[in-house]
């Protein structure tokens, strides 16, 4: 026979973790509250933040790099450098046009916004 539990048990069971989860949850909110009141305050400098042509000049000049290390890598091999092998070479190769491909969709974009901008009507 199979034997049922009784439905009045299983919703006092219910209940009871019913209560216990909201009984944590309180007790989690009121640390977070406390903390936020008592304890230290950490207070960040402010950051200067970088004009975009900063950024696009950075952008820029680690393209440059990353192309510079690829060629040199590439020589090196050429040269028969045996500190160089085939795979750093193309990894190099590779990390180098992927990030040249990334500058010239930045930069196409922001060609095309300032034709839009240029474009407004007065």
């Amino acid at each position: 026979m199979v034997q049922r539990a009784d439905i009045n048990s299983v919703l006092s069971d219910i209940r009871s973790l019913r209560s216990q989860m909201m009984q944590n949850q309180r007790i989690e909110q009121d640390q977070s509250v406390r903390g936020r009141v008592d304890g230290p305050r950490n207070v960040q400098e402010p950051r200067e933040i970088p004009s975009f042509s900063d950024m696009l000049g950075n952008a820029v000049n680690s393209v440059n790099d990353a192309q510079k290390q690829a060629g040199d890598l590439r020589t090196a091999y050429d040269m028969g450098d045996p500190n160089v092998d085939i795979t750093r070479v193309m990894i190099a190769a590779q990390k180098s046009s992927v990030s040249f491909e990334a500058l010239t969709q930045v930069r196409n974009r922001v060609v095309r916004a300032y034709e839009d901008i240029m474009n407004m009507p007065i």
